[in-house]
């Protein structure tokens, strides 16, 4: 079985977020906050410096990103989707050059 997300998997839905793909629908009357980290120490929020250390939840190679705990979509590029919908682009470090 596959892990990739299809459109026929989010046929009729108006948008999709990071948290649709992590957090089951929670119960009419349920509150609308976010979901708390199951993990053992907990996963760092979407907002924080260190957002990049929570886990990974889904992740789909074949189109080079994945999802963490936190909400947040990493793509191999190094760029990042934030759960407030912000955008960073790649932010890989110089290149490596050879000394002579």
């Amino acid at each position: 079985m596959s892990n990739v997300l299809t459109l026929d998997a989010i046929k009729g839905a108006d948008t999709m977020s990071a948290a649709t793909l992590v957090a089951p629908p929670r119960p009419a009357g349920a509150s609308a906050g976010p979901q708390a980290c199951p993990h053992t120490p907990p996963c760092p929020p979407g907002d924080a410096i260190d957002h990049a250390a929570a886990r990974i939840v889904f992740s789909v190679p074949e189109q080079g990103w994945s999802l963490r705990c936190n909400g947040v979509i990493t793509f191999d590029d190094t760029g990042e989707l934030l759960p407030d919908h912000r955008a960073v682009p790649p932010h890989r470090g110089p290149a490596p050059h050879l000394s002579r």
